[in-house]
């Protein structure tokens, strides 16, 4: 077959045309206008449909990564829907009790079942929550470095995301620079945004860094909301206990976490909101999130109802996850001569690389040299163009073998 050209039919026939183009005003501002891959993307594409066998070193997926998941297999999980709807706009209130065990049980903090909104994983709990607090237009304040997810998720709701700094201070640990975070407020801002532990820094919020983040959102007007989804994740070797802001009463604070990452999960889609603050704003909040929850009751029953005792089987999936994590970061130190940033907790790892090689061209030139898959720095907006990130949860095989290829890579290079 003749490769269509645009604008001709891709037959003889002249009566045959291809319809005319769909103008742009027909699909909102708020998606991509340019939708084509970017050249690592088409290099991958063509990769996988010639066969070859990509290694994958920024696996997100744990499903994927070859850890057991033989609890979902026990008879204590429901698994069945249930024959009669009962909807319930915050959730069904066991699956809600179960999360408040959670939080206690891992002395994360003390909350109540009735300030927990579930929602269908923690992209719809932003969605809610910038329904919530924001006008088109608006602006909420995101970390930087962090997960691009974010920018997607604000300008799908009208809202535009700005970027205020983490910092490496002196002991080589990310900080809040809030000089950046306080040039970035104006009369537009609505929310602060951080993630505890950060993805990839790894970073937790420290109870000094909250203080002043409460005292912003005071004199500003502004909503916290902080991600927590990789909160249980803390690096033994680093000395500290996983902070939590789930009690945090300093300002109007939305708790963001989901099963996706404590129970490794992504495919159950059951997140959650948690409201605290002072009494009048967080009132007002559940109030408004509860209209915003029962417009979607988007929440499946049969999560709900499995939520109890899938949450009582946190152990079984994330001592397998920390082994993984421990082994490959001891690997990393072994097997390339790359410095690696310091890691709290999460389960990525920052490499930086030497300074007469960027980002951009140490991921393409393995992709295409070695069919290695490594995220660049600038996809997380990290201010210096020589760093990439992989991920900790690879098979140890596959992340050895990986390593091997990045060393090979950087002695090619010099």
């Amino acid at each position: 077959m003749v490769p269509m050209e645009a604008g001709k039919a891709t037959t003889s026939s002249s009566h045959i045309m291809l319809p005319p183009p769909i103008p742009h005003s027909m699909f909102s501002s708020r998606l991509p206008t340019d939708l084509e891959p970017n050249e690592f993307t088409t290099i991958l594409q063509a990769q996988k449909a010639a066969g070859v066998r990509i290694l994958d070193l920024t696996q997100s997926n744990p499903t994927e990564a070859s850890f057991t998941y033989d609890f979902l297999q026990t008879g204590n999980i429901p698994g069945h829907i249930p024959g009669r709807y009962e909807p319930s706009a915050q959730g069904l209130p066991e699956a809600r009790d179960a999360i408040r065990r959670y939080y206690q049980g891992n002395r994360h903090g003390s909350i109540s079942a009735e300030d927990l909104f579930l929602t269908a994983g923690t992209s719809e709990a932003y969605g809610f929550l910038l329904k919530l607090l924001t006008e088109p237009g608006d602006e909420v304040l995101i970390p930087a470095p962090s997960y691009p997810l974010f920018d997607l998720l604000a300008t799908l709701e009208n809202v535009t995301p700005v970027r205020y700094a983490l910092k490496l201070n002196e002991e080589g640990r990310w900080r809040i620079d809030f000089r950046s975070l306080e040039l970035m407020i104006s009369s537009l801002t609505r929310a602060i945004v951080v993630v505890n532990p950060n993805n990839p820094t790894g970073s937790y919020l420290t109870a000094e860094e909250l203080v002043r983040l409460n005292e912003l959102c005071r004199i500003h007007d502004l909503a916290l909301i902080v991600d927590e989804v990789f909160l249980d994740y803390i690096n033994p070797q680093d000395g500290q206990k996983p902070f939590s802001v789930i009690t945090n009463r300093g300002a109007l604070t939305f708790t963001l976490s989901g099963l996706s990452k404590i129970l490794a999960l992504p495919q159950a889609k059951l997140g959650w909101i948690h409201v605290e603050g002072p009494a009048a704003l967080k009132e007002g909040a559940k109030a408004r999130l509860e209209f915003i929850a029962d417009t979607y009751l988007s929440v499946g029953s049969m999560v709900q109802q499995a939520a109890p005792a899938l949450l009582t089987c946190q152990q079984e999936i994330q001592s397998q996850i920390m082994a993984r994590t421990r082994a490959n970061e001891t690997a990393l130190r072994s097997a390339t001569t790359l410095p690696h940033l310091h890691r709290e907790g999460g389960w990525y790892a920052i490499l930086q690389l030497p300074d007469h090689i960027t980002d951009e061209e140490c991921c393409l030139e393995l992709l295409e040299r070695h069919s290695l898959i490594v995220h660049p720095g600038f996809f997380y907006d990290f201010a210096e163009s020589n760093r990439i990130v992989v991920s900790l949860i690879v098979p140890p095989e596959e992340f050895s073998r990986g390593l091997a290829l990045i060393q090979e890579y950087l002695e090619s290079r010099g």
